[in-house]
């Protein structure tokens, strides 16, 4: 299904996650953000950063992989992200909710 997020009409599944990764920008990044409650911090962007170059490399997330990637502790990631962490971190980057996500 199609949603205007940020001015721009993208792809989105039926729980709004970006189902083409290619149309994810910045500003989609921070609206996404902003219908969770969240404002962006530089450490929010960190982790953001992260979660992408882990999709591109193919590599599956997990909260617990996220706490030891050095960008954040488990703790951390939790207060940036305090409404479902992992899934609302990757709504936010813009890639498919991780198969650890039920």
């Amino acid at each position: 299904m199609e949603k205007t997020i940020a001015q721009k009409m993208v792809q989105v599944n039926e729980e709004g996650y970006l189902t083409n990764f290619a149309e994810w920008n910045k500003e989609i990044g921070e609206e996404i953000a902003k219908e969770n409650n969240i404002v962006l911090s530089p450490k929010h962007w960190e982790v953001i950063n992260y979660i992408q170059n882990e999709f591109k490399n193919d590599v599956p997330l997990t909260i617990r992989k996220i706490g030891k990637s050095g960008v954040v502790d488990i703790k951390e990631f939790y207060a940036l992200f305090p409404v479902g962490p992992l899934k609302t971190a990757t709504k936010i980057a813009g890639i498919p909710k991780p198969a650890s996500c039920i």
